[in-house]
């Protein structure tokens, strides 16, 4: 099993995370290549450096705005946002912007105008996907924090193409690392207070609070931000297990370099190991309720709205009940990280006031990925190992979609070669 840990000592933000994921192995040359695939050409260029923090060699990744204003007479570059860099640090501070020419295209894009720039993109569905994800926890987080509904919020803080490059890059680079499970550490958050759009704030900042929920936190390392909202969502959305027990091995070390000098090493630390198969049962719980009053049509959108908060696998049984009630029992499997917002939303969105929680636990195969060339291109394959051998593989659904649309073919075709091709690489069949 391919584990991805984040060593959150120094807190996270979301150009740390990015110079991490690219100290640990992610092409740089990749994350560029797919983060133009958002069509904010000439918006912004990324700058990537090696640098030092107390002897610690790591990658820095800037994120510079270069869009040019139009509205005066002597237009320019994004003078304001090149002042914040210089005396506001991206990281250990909670983003802000002045009303300057430089930033005012974004100052005030919604989570709709973030959506629509992710999904008009190139990019896969999974990375689409994991997103939004992470932009929808901090539009939720904000919205709790300022009694407003999620889709009302304007994004002051990550509005910005700086942190749309920051939150879409982490899920590029997550996508191309392609790990199978992502753990970390407790949350080191920092401590003080820091100046945003809303005035002074108490550090951790409150939408930062909001996104690590039920996610195991420490404070007051530093008197600065250590964990911005950017950081936060992006644990919360892609982290399965929080832990600081390390039990798999090392094969790579990252380290993304934050801006500002403290008295502790300023970086995120990732590894990226292997768990051996004897480590492959995991302790995950079935939530389950039975209803007999709801329209059947929710079920459709109470499941989405699961499989978007973590649930790993949802469910519908046809059951009675006493006095011979048809009804359904809705089956939600989760681990301990993703059990509260399940719950949240087995409350708020279904008609049931009561669950039964029964704990499991989870026997897996080994996983690999590997890639099939076939006439209508290349796809990912999933395989499954028992006793060090392949017995089953699953081709990426994902991937036979679009080239069954590439090659106007029907998906089933795309399936067939993909069978073709594993057939004969596992058991040497071959036409004719």
């Amino acid at each position: 099993m391919k584990i991805l840990y984040y060593d959150c000592f120094c807190g996270i933000s979301g150009d740390m995370h990015l110079g991490a994921m690219l100290d640990a192995g992610v092409d740089g040359d990749y994350l560029i290549r797919e983060l133009s695939k958002l069509q904010l050409d000439g918006e912004y260029k990324i700058n990537i450096t090696k640098g030092m923090k107390h002897g610690i060699c790591g990658t820095k990744v800037d994120v510079i705005l270069t869009h040019k204003e139009h509205g005066d007479n002597d237009s320019h570059e994004g003078h304001g946002h090149n002042e914040e860099h210089n005396h506001h640090e991206r990281h250990n501070e909670h983003k802000h912007h002045h009303n300057h020419h430089g930033d005012r295209d974004h100052h005030h894009r919604n989570l709709k105008d973030i959506e629509n720039i992710i999904n008009r993109s190139t990019l896969n569905d999974r990375v689409k996907k994991s997103s939004i994800n992470m932009f929808k926890r901090i539009a939720d987080a904000e919205g709790r924090v300022h009694g407003k509904p999620a889709r009302e919020v304007h994004f002051h803080e990550v509005g910005a193409v700086d942190s749309i490059v920051d939150i879409v890059g982490s899920a590029i680079a997550l996508d191309y690392l392609n790990v199978d499970r992502v753990m970390a550490s407790t949350v080191q958050v920092g401590g003080g207070f820091v100046t945003c759009a809303h005035g002074v704030i108490p550090v951790p900042a409150p939408a930062t609070v909001e996104i690590l929920k039920h996610i195991p936190v420490r404070s007051g390392i530093v008197p600065f931000e250590t964990t911005t909202p950017t950081g936060a969502a992006i644990l919360a959305e892609n982290v399965l297990e929080f832990t600081d027990i390390m039990d798999f091995s090392i094969e790579r070390i990252g380290y993304g370099l934050g801006n500002r000098e403290l008295d502790i090493p300023n970086v995120l630390r990732v590894y990226v190991g292997e768990k051996k198969d004897r480590d492959s049962i995991e302790e995950q719980y079935i939530i389950e309720a039975n209803i007999d009053d709801m329209n059947p049509e929710f079920y459709s959108f109470v499941e989405e709205r699961l499989f978007e908060a973590g649930a790993l696998d949802v469910f519908t049984t046809p059951i009675i009940m006493k006095k011979g009630r048809h009804a359904i029992k809705l089956s939600i499997l989760t681990d301990k990280t993703r059990e509260q917002d399940v719950l949240d939303i087995m409350f708020r969105e279904t008609t049931s006031i009561g669950i039964r929680k029964i704990k499991v636990e989870k026997i897996m195969l080994k996983r690999a990925f590997s890639t099939v060339k076939t006439i209508y291109g290349d796809v990912k394959i999933k395989n499954s190992y028992y006793d060090g051998k392949i017995v089953k593989y699953k081709a990426e659904y994902e991937d036979c979609k679009r080239l069954a649309r590439e090659n106007n073919v029907p998906i089933a075709h795309v399936y067939r070669e993909i069978y073709k091709m594993m057939d004969r690489d596992l058991y040497g069949k071959r036409e004719g």
